[in-house]
């Protein structure tokens, strides 16, 4: 269980937040110099230099919008010329692709940065460059909404690259993609002109994955631990019946891969942030907004505290809290994760992803008046990153092009670098947790300095 630091403050974080945005800027010249635009996008590193992995391409999203989040960050303007030109050059296809669930991956990192950066004032106001950006995310929000599986209610759910019986919990961060585009004003045109919500769509998603793919300690099954998540709920397509749990990236459909629990942790704690900014009656027609925020926040809390039960006292995971190795390791849960055991690796990216998810929730919460919860879940996330920020996990090493170490991608398919002299992966950084750790250093800095609250949808005030 995590040890959380009760006297922690994001104060307090200032000095190891400027040695880490200085490693950063290194870390990004050197991808930059490796990876020009056209070539392959680099996914994670083994022996301290990023690579490609054929997949999806999923990342790239990654590597442009960290640029654009080191401007944010430090004010030095070449990184925001180079996310911006490689955002133009190289960003195009993945707005119109219709084969896969990241849109809010690829293209709210990149074209949503940018526009969330005009609508600070942090780049100077010039209506092309907005109207390019909000152009590209209406349509990124509508192209995901279109990869859509109906279920046997009537409901559905944007369906993973794996085919319409497939929805994965990683998708919940990507319904960014339809808040922005519906936020925009944009809608998903189908047949005969019809005009489809996307804030139907997303909440119909989120409701679907709440329900499905996070358990509450409702006795579901035999494994139902409240909080728990399943990488990928499976359903029949001639019907719309749910079938089982699944898991491409995770140990087992009954253990929880800390990276897809993760997701659902900022998923639905960033929603609820954007739903707080939507019209009441907007959301009448699904219940009302109590109705909608109180499964989003069942949701957010529910996998929060498994995290912070589930994890080791410093607030890193395992990659998987039912991979076997683990009960080689005793109590594990009762101390620091080691990155360099024998038996199981940790995953320092889902750390990265969770810790935001935590803070936002605790924003949500202290904007109810609910002091005590969200105190906790602030220290938490603030414990993470505390931890995040200090070796054995930022990289140090200059000849090492990542930036967060002891990354896992997927442990199954054995895709990760195990070193010489060790019998596991570790030592390696990712793409996904090199941004979403500069995402987390943004949001806490911010804080500290009282600058403007940091969301993916901007400033956007209540309708």
């Amino acid at each position: 269980m995590i040890q959380i630091n009760d006297d922690l403050t994001p104060k307090d974080l200032l000095p190891k937040l400027q040695r880490f945005w200085q490693r950063s800027a290194e870390c990004l010249d050197a991808i930059e110099g490796k990876f020009p635009a056209g070539s392959a996008t680099p996914v994670f590193t083994i022996e301290g230099q990023y690579t490609a992995q054929g997949w999806t391409e999923w990342t790239q999203g990654f590597q442009f919008g960290s640029l654009l989040l080191q401007f944010d960050a430090t004010d030095e303007p070449r990184f925001l010329e180079v996310g911006r030109q490689r955002t133009v050059e190289s960003m195009a296809s993945h707005l119109t692709h219709v084969g896969v669930h990241d849109h809010g991956f690829n293209n709210v990192s990149t074209y949503g940065n940018l526009w969330r950066l005009i609508s600070e004032g942090r780049v100077p106001e010039d209506q092309w460059q907005r109207s390019f950006c909000e152009l590209a995310l209406k349509v990124t929000g509508a192209v995901q909404a279109s990869r859509w599986a109906a279920t046997a209610d009537g409901t559905g759910y944007i369906y993973s690259f794996n085919g319409p019986q497939s929805l994965f919990i990683d998708t919940m961060r990507s319904c960014r993609a339809l808040a922005l585009s519906h936020q925009l004003g944009h809608a998903l045109m189908g047949e005969r002109d019809e005009r489809i919500s996307l804030l139907e769509r997303l909440i119909e998603h989120a409701g679907n994955t709440a329900r499905y793919n996070v358990w509450y300690g409702e006795d579901r099954d035999t494994y139902d631990v409240c909080g728990r998540t399943a990488h990928e709920s499976v359903f029949n397509t001639n019907s719309g019946d749910y079938r089982c749990p699944s898991t491409q990236q995770g140990y087992s459909p009954f253990s929880t891969w800390t990276r897809g629990l993760a997701w659902a942790m900022l998923g639905y704690s960033e929603q609820l942030e954007w739903l707080a900014t939507r019209a009441e009656e907007e959301l009448d027609r699904f219940g009302g907004r109590e109705t909608v925020e109180k499964m989003f926040l069942k949701a957010a809390q529910a996998t929060c505290d498994f995290y912070i039960e589930q994890t080791p006292t410093c607030g890193v995971p395992y990659w998987d809290t039912g991979a076997p190795g683990l009960a080689k390791l005793g109590d594990y849960l009762a101390r620091r994760a080691e990155p360099l055991n024998a038996h199981e690796p940790v995953d320092s990216s889902a750390a990265c992803i969770a810790a935001q998810g935590l803070l936002r929730l605790a924003h949500v919460l202290a904007e109810r008046d609910d002091g005590e919860n969200s105190q906790r879940y602030q220290q938490a996330g603030l414990t993470i990153l505390n931890t995040l920020i200090d070796e054995p996990y930022l990289s140090s090493d200059r000849a090492h092009q990542g930036l967060i170490l002891h990354s896992i991608y997927h442990r199954p398919n054995g895709w990760d670098h195990v070193p010489a002299g060790q019998t596991i992966p570790c030592g390696e950084s990712s793409m996904w947790g090199d941004y979403h750790a500069r995402e987390l250093a943004l949001y806490v800095g911010r804080l500290a300095e009282e600058k403007p609250y940091y969301t993916f949808f901007g400033s956007a005030q209540k309708q």
